[in-house]
């Protein structure tokens, strides 16, 4: 489950890719399926969420890792090598950037 608070000791990571609203499903479903087939069964994977602009323009993935070092082995896996050369086909661009909650509020 994801958990937002300023009080754990996890690694959050939001992607963001930039589509355009024809390759937006497409690449919607590969992200999908990578989640399902090999992110979300590597080591220290919580949780994650996909969100879509409404210009279906960008998509958002939020997820939460155990360790920074858990995200970084699943990235160099060669799983999620090979899954990457296909979604940068799909999409024009895509930034996954490491944070720590600061603040959160309810």
């Amino acid at each position: 489950m994801l958990t937002i608070s300023e009080q754990t000791d996890i690694q959050t990571v939001i992607t963001t890719f930039e589509v355009t609203p024809a390759t937006c499903q497409e690449l919607l479903n590969e992200l999908s399926t990578a989640c399902r087939e090999v992110i979300s069964r590597q080591r220290g994977y919580i949780a994650s969420a996909l969100h879509i602009n409404d210009a279906r323009t960008r998509i958002a993935n939020y997820s939460q890792w155990q360790t920074r070092e858990d995200f970084l082995a699943m990235l160099r896996s060669e799983a999620m090598r090979e899954r990457n050369r296909r979604i940068n086909e799909i999409c024009k661009s895509f930034a996954p950037v490491l944070y720590e909650v600061a603040e959160c509020r309810s």
